[in-house]
């Protein structure tokens, strides 16, 4: 049996946030559309990991694609959406940027017991029991969504 995959294609809203002060934060990854809401929970380290490997790969498609349009995205400075209700903890992540529809996907998939910490970024596995929260963003949103998650992370202890 699969776990239940949360598409969000695409999503109203895709942020990262965190609940409490810093040094005992939780960090959240959390992604609307209309009325539904799912909220992840996942590392600090997680959270930079994103946004660092989204903001390589817009580089990458600005250097492979000179004419790719980034949209314009007013930056969100909101925060997150209530109630905070945990779906499930990130241990594997997978982005992917999907040529054909000029999309950055960014898939989540809850932690197993089997997990490897030490490498984030690997293949998601779309058989197994475990959730996934499939995300897919614009250009100019996933740079929108990379610039917050930079300025969250940094927003912790001096």
């Amino acid at each position: 049996m699969s776990g239940q995959i949360f598409l969000f294609d695409p999503a109203d809203r895709f942020v990262a946030g965190t609940v409490g002060v810093p040094g005992e934060r939780t960090f959240f990854i959390q992604a609307r559309t209309g009325t539904r809401l799912v909220s992840v929970a996942l590392e600090k380290a997680q959270v930079a990991a994103i946004a660092d490997r989204v903001l390589q790969i817009l580089r990458e498609i600005r250097l492979s694609e000179p004419l790719a349009v980034f949209d314009r995205v007013s930056n969100d400075d909101q925060p997150l959406e209530s109630p905070i209700d945990e779906e499930f903890r990130v241990g594997v992540i997978g982005l992917a940027y999907l040529s054909d529809r000029r999309l950055i996907e960014i898939d989540l998939q809850a932690i197993a017991e089997s997990d490897n910490t030490e490498d984030e970024f690997l293949e998601i596995d779309t058989s197994s029991d475990q959730e996934i929260l499939r995300v897919m963003m614009t250009l100019g949103y996933a740079e929108s969504f990379a610039k917050r998650a930079n300025t969250v992370v940094a927003a912790g202890r001096a």
